[in-house]
């Protein structure tokens, strides 16, 4: 009797001291920690009405006008002067079904500005001596000088592609019977593959075709090649291509709400926008050949499976800290050396491609596009200091075409409004 009464009277006093606890301790809600990732990002705490001001209501109705003109859902726009974010915000909507507004917080599919991304994770394994732009990638010794890639290989100038090589896209792969990245389908067919292929069964299967051209000595735009290099990187750390790089490269620069896309609306991320097609786009084969017909955007392509060639999803805003974090100025701590950085941006007319970006002309500015079905971005550095990047949630029927109206647009804008956007620093608000 007296052994029950005192196990009772500990079980009680133990309930009061976690009651004492829970209510000492603060409650920390998901995303809103002091110290969490989620107070981290830029995303958490930035709004629409921080960018509101009198003197850009003009700036809103062009960019009002410009997404009626090509009927885009949702857009998010960020400029950042002298590595100071001092504009972000969202325009329309993040779901036009649900009617859920667009916030400079919301994260989208970025397509090819990914590459950008993958070349800093390149360049960072470079200054750690971990590799080299000369490193030839499937030869003995290099990253990928495995069997199941090697054993596959009858054009022998595959052995002189060098990582420099898949960052100009200069290799010599080539799209000539489809992209790899985006006839899923197709391979599937004609390899009698009962699944998708993984990255490392797409590679042995691509690796039997001839390159167009040998290494170094022309260029073709290449997906890719892009996905080799994220498999180096995860060759060479011995990790996850997204782990890796949110830890080495993203975090460190600042970006925490940074992701690989996943496929399907229902997988997305809480933050993430819905994609939308025009409204007379027809549904589409999914890429795993489960003979269902989808939504383009939603599983006509495996877009998670493009990596470090077009997967990542992120705001306007962190995309901007990003760059402010691999352009060579001082205001925000670079990740790169300033040789690694002076590589990327090196502007050498006999190279049609820089190292990720896609023109570094110092005359005109950086430049990185990306298009997906489903979304458009675009980055545009200025030699002044000014970066202007806008992503959209919305396909637009001229594909990778569109980034030479977003080029005119987003110039225009910038002569008209660049004098009117107040001197401030949002980044600050995340310090």
């Amino acid at each position: 009797m007296h052994l029950k009464i005192k196990y009772k009277t500990i079980l009680a006093a133990a309930a009061v001291l976690l009651l004492v606890i829970a209510i000492i301790l603060p409650v920390h809600k998901g995303g809103k920690e002091k110290n969490g990732p989620g107070s981290k990002s830029i995303n958490s705490v930035i709004t629409n009405e921080m960018s509101d001001t009198a003197s850009l209501a003009k700036l809103d109705r062009d960019m009002k006008r410009f997404m009626q003109q090509w009927q885009i859902r949702g857009l998010e726009l960020s400029i950042m002067r002298n590595d100071s974010l001092v504009y972000a915000k969202g325009y329309g909507l993040a779901d036009q079904f649900s009617g859920e507004e667009m916030t400079p917080g919301h994260i989208m599919r970025v397509a090819s500005v990914s590459k950008l991304i993958t070349a800093a994770g390149i360049m960072k394994l470079v200054e750690e001596g971990r590799l080299s732009l000369s490193s030839k990638v499937f030869a003995p010794g290099g990253p990928l000088a495995d069997t199941l890639y090697t054993n596959h290989i009858t054009d022998k100038a595959y052995y002189d592609i060098t990582v420099e090589d898949l960052l100009r896209h200069e290799s010599g792969l080539s799209i000539r019977r489809g992209d790899p990245m985006f006839t899923t389908r197709d391979i599937m067919n004609i390899y009698h593959l009962d699944e998708a292929p993984d990255s490392k069964t797409l590679t042995s299967l691509a690796v039997r075709r001839r390159l167009a051209f040998r290494p170094g000595n022309g260029n073709e735009y290449s997906n890719f090649g892009y996905l080799l290099l994220s498999m180096v990187i995860e060759s060479v750390t011995g990790k996850d291509y997204e782990e890796w790089m949110q830890e080495n490269v993203l975090h460190p620069a600042g970006c925490y709400d940074m992701h690989l896309a996943y496929n399907y609306f229902e997988q997305k991320y809480p933050n993430e926008t819905r994609y939308h097609m025009q409204d007379n786009d027809p549904r589409v084969p999914e890429y795993n050949n489960s003979a269902d017909s989808v939504v383009r955007c939603y599983g006509g392509n495996d877009i998670r499976a493009l990596k470090g060639a077009g997967a990542w999803v992120c705001s306007a805003a962190e995309l901007a800290r990003f760059v402010a974090s691999i352009d060579g100025r001082p205001q925000v701590p670079d990740i790169l050396s300033k040789s690694s950085v002076r590589a990327m941006t090196a502007y050498i007319p006999e190279h049609k491609y820089s190292l990720g970006w896609n023109d570094t002309d110092p005359f005109k500015g950086w430049l990185r596009t990306g298009t997906l079905s489903g979304t458009s971005a675009y980055v545009m550095y200025y030699p002044d200091g000014e970066c202007w990047i806008l992503i959209s949630n919305t396909h637009n029927w001229k594909g990778p075409r569109f980034s030479r109206t977003l080029r005119s647009f987003v110039k225009q804008c910038k002569d008209r409004y660049s004098a009117s956007i107040p001197a401030r620093n949002l980044f600050d608000l995340v310090k």
